[in-house]
């Protein structure tokens, strides 16, 4: 089902293992965005339901799943209630019951419910301000929940630590990526490969970043997330990091700026690429290799210049 070159922008943050925090990334750019003034919505695809938590909206009368099971307007509206941040951010509530959906493998019926659900925002939008980003936090696996995201998505955002597992996750999440590109939405596009908890003084993290770089060039983001206290003090306290009054909050703040200035700029140029090879004919002969998600052996070509 392609996706719209217009509207909203959505980007789907993923990883391939638990306790990476992409569901401190996916907090982080909602804090961001409300720092550049744009009205959001943070779509809560994860079973363990942290994001709906730390954002606190008021009880819904539908999920999640009443959402994929049935997209249409009056679900959504349903399912989708005021953080406690702030009115420009909106929470598309995840539950428990989730995980009840999310069977492996890339067939499962229904796939594109969360794409047709995002139309339905974009053909109907609310009566306040439309939204400007979607934030969709995907479970850690490669389920029918994330690719349902990837399949809603015009950007991917990988999160990862720096671990000597990281290389090989990163590749296989990239891979199955590229396979929902291919298929079903090519659209799609790489917003890259983002370090979380890092911890600039450890010679093992600085060489497993040295290690990604080398696989994966410029997929992966030329900031990362330290390892800091003020992340979980913000998010006890329910708090948007941009709000907590910290040198190190400050400094997270700043690199969440960053990273989301590069996901929002990497899409305006996609867009332009891709309304310009429509113009001239090349959208559907573009061959597989040009595609920002460069073929498996390539990943081992370290980055030059």
């Amino acid at each position: 089902m392609p996706r719209r070159l217009g509207g909203v922008h959505t980007v789907a943050v993923l990883s391939l293992k638990g306790g990476v925090g992409k569901t401190t990334v996916a907090l982080g750019l909602a804090s961001a965005a409300l720092r550049r003034g744009a009205r959001a919505l943070v779509g809560d695809l994860d079973p363990q339901g942290n994001a709906t938590a730390t954002l606190d909206p008021p009880l819904t009368e539908a999920t999640l799943v009443e959402v994929l099971e049935t997209p249409r307007r009056a679900v959504l509206d349903r399912a989708i209630a005021p953080s406690a941040w702030s009115e420009d951010l909106d929470v598309l509530v995840g539950c428990e019951e989730l995980e009840l959906l999310n069977e492996p493998g890339s067939s499962g019926r229904r796939l594109d419910n969360l794409a047709r659900a995002l139309d339905e925002l974009h053909d109907n939008p609310p009566d306040q301000r439309p939204y400007e980003l979607a934030i969709l936090d995907c479970p850690p696996s490669l389920g029918r929940l994330t690719r349902s995201a990837l399949m809603a998505a015009d950007s991917a955002l990988l999160v990862t630590e720096p671990t000597m597992y990281a290389v090989a996750g990163a590749e296989r999440a990239l891979e199955a990526i590229e396979t929902i590109r291919a298929e079903h939405n090519p659209n799609l596009r790489p917003a890259g490969v983002l370090v979380n908890r890092l911890r600039v003084r450890s010679y093992e993290h600085q060489y497993r970043v040295g290690e990604l770089r080398e696989a994966f060039g410029r997929l992966v983001m030329p900031t990362a997330i330290p390892d800091r206290l003020a992340i979980q003090q913000a998010q006890g306290a329910c708090m948007p990091i941009h709000e907590w009054t910290s040198p190190s909050a400050q400094e997270i703040a700043l690199t969440f700026n960053m990273v989301l200035a590069k996901i929002l700029r990497s899409d305006r140029a996609g867009r332009h690429r891709l309304a310009r090879e429509a113009s001239e004919g090349e959208l559907e002969t573009e061959p597989e290799t040009t595609s920002e998600f460069p073929a498996t052996p390539a990943y081992a070509e370290p980055e030059t210049g």
